[in-house]
């Protein structure tokens, strides 16, 4: 598997809608949270940096992942972060914040999801290049706020993360988002030793089905 450049991430979002976000403690616990969402049929991953030895996270879940599936390096913050993620296999970036990470992953053909939170923002990200902007926390702001910002920008693709459930993603995506990436409410504690492996996979199946019911 490979890196995927802007255009190839927006149209494998357009399809998938949905971004699992693991921000484990511990590799061994983050690989088999992932194996689980994969074969939940969660298809596109981010993988935090934050996690110790993330490298060797995703160099695992990239080698046993499915073809069509997507694994991401998230948390990215700098040219450095950008370099040891697609390093171990990463395939696109997500960053906090419009930070240097995401113009030097654009000149690179990386795909990138910027963090941002007003509209000015969500234009800076766009006109960077990016595949989609990532509106967070979007608990602050609700679906509201995104169909409001899609008045004047009505190709502005945003993905809400941070507060999303499995019972406001069709109002998120019905309010115009382009995808809804979720952490928490969906990984839960799956990712640290000793996680529930078991409910992390029904609330994926759950998941999945609420997006494909929009």
């Amino acid at each position: 598997m490979s890196a995927v450049d802007n255009d190839q991430l927006r149209e494998r979002l357009r399809r998938t809608r949905l971004v699992a976000i693991l921000r484990g403690t511990d590799v061994d616990a983050t690989v088999a949270a992932a194996r689980t969402l994969l074969e939940a049929g969660v298809r596109t991953l981010e993988i935090a940096l934050t996690l110790p030895d993330a490298e060797e996270a995703i160099a695992q879940v990239v080698h046993d992942a499915p073809v069509d599936a997507l694994i991401g390096a998230g948390t990215v913050l700098d040219e450095a972060d950008v370099d040891r993620a697609v390093s171990a296999g990463a395939q696109f970036m997500v960053t906090p914040t419009l930070s240097a990470s995401v113009p030097y992953a654009v000149s690179c053909g990386i795909g990138v999801l910027p963090g941002v939170y007003t509209p000015t923002e969500v234009q800076r990200g766009h006109d960077l290049g990016s595949a989609a902007v990532k509106l967070f926390p979007a608990s602050a702001l609700g679906p509201g706020f995104i169909r409001a910002v899609r008045d004047p920008f009505p190709h502005a693709r945003i993905i809400p993360v941070g507060g999303v459930s499995v019972d406001t993603v069709g109002d998120f995506l019905a309010a115009g988002a382009f995808g809804v990436g979720v952490g928490g409410p969906l990984v839960g504690d799956a990712a640290t030793s000793g996680g529930d492996l078991d409910a992390l996979a029904v609330r994926a199946r759950a998941f999945v089905e609420a997006v494909r019911a929009v």
